[in-house]
């Protein structure tokens, strides 16, 4: 009886340790097969906070539209007070300033701000100059107009004048833009950031036309060079381009006795203390730098010119 009991144990004890090793057989066979189907599927990410609730963006957006509507509707209400010469003013630059200038211009007209594109009061006395150029020539204007202010009408074309080919585009209604305006004395113009991927024959040839036409309005021309942009791999931007246009700049303005304004050489030795990292523009300091050396070069050929 004794000898059963414990044959009978045995095999119990052989039945429970083939029943473990097949679990953990048919287990490790589960795993597995899950880990081979999982790493087949495609992962699914969690929706994001902006596809769970689309009605954020939306509701930003309407806002934001709210607002500009808002803004617009004060603007439109201070044009309709002004004097026609300043509504013809604000007229061309709703024409001119495009998408991106235009609402920061009506901002601060609400706002009671002064910017670049202010309407300059004429004085019948003193001389007219306009500016032409791009941002960086938007950022110095208002620091000409401060140098110059008693000594000259310091004017800028209502726009963003960008590359030659816009200034071949646009030039007639630049020289015209201003109301009051019949003639101008001086001209101070650039065009070199926007064309940096322009190829040197196209700007120069459009370049040459500019200053041709310029010629015909008699006025004393002064040709900008322009500012350093640095190397930024990322956009593909390269410094040297403005070296290389600044020289075929230089040739053309020569062989036209053009005076230059060498805002590159000038500006070039600040640039540390004024000009943000992977930037083009400059910080109030270098614009106020810049407008300076802009007005003395503009007095000094006002200065040289004949008694009107």
């Amino acid at each position: 009886m004794i000898l059963e009991e414990q044959a009978m144990r045995d095999v119990g004890l052989l039945v429970i340790r083939f029943l473990v090793v097949g679990f953990l057989v048919v287990g490790f066979l589960v795993v597995g097969f899950l880990v081979v189907t999982l790493s087949c599927l495609e992962v699914v990410p969690w929706p994001s906070a902006a596809a769970v609730e689309p009605t954020n963006a939306e509701e930003a957006a309407r806002k934001k539209q709210a607002a500009d509507a808002a803004v617009n509707e004060k603007y439109q209400a201070i044009v309709a007070q002004l004097p026609p010469a300043e509504q013809a003013w604000e007229k061309v630059l709703q024409e001119h300033l495009g998408g991106f200038y235009l609402p920061f211009h009506k901002a601060d007209k609400v706002a009671g701000r002064s910017n670049a594109w202010d309407f300059v009061k004429i004085d019948p006395a003193l001389p007219n100059v306009l500016l032409i150029g791009d941002s960086v020539s938007r950022g110095y204007t208002q620091a000409v107009r401060k140098a110059l202010a008693g000594k000259a009408n310091v004017h800028r074309a209502p726009a963003n004048c960008g590359p030659t080919a816009s200034g071949i585009k646009n030039i007639e209604a630049w020289l015209a833009s201003a109301p009051t305006v019949e003639t101008w004395d001086v001209i101070h113009f650039n065009f070199g950031i926007h064309d940096r991927n322009t190829p040197l024959a196209d700007y120069t040839t459009r370049l040459d036309q500019l200053v041709e036409r310029l010629k015909k309005t008699d006025a004393r021309l002064i040709w900008a060079s322009t500012t350093p942009i640095p190397d930024d791999p990322e956009t593909k931007q390269k410094a040297v381009s403005i070296v290389d246009r600044n020289a075929a700049a230089a040739a053309v303005m020569q062989s036209h006795g053009v005076a230059i304004d060498d805002l590159f050489g000038f500006i070039t030795p600040h640039l540390a203390e004024v000009q943000p990292p992977k930037d083009v523009h400059f910080s109030g300091k270098g614009y106020d730098m810049l407008g300076a050396e802009v007005a003395e070069s503009i007095a000094g050929q006002l200065a040289e010119a004949l008694p009107r």
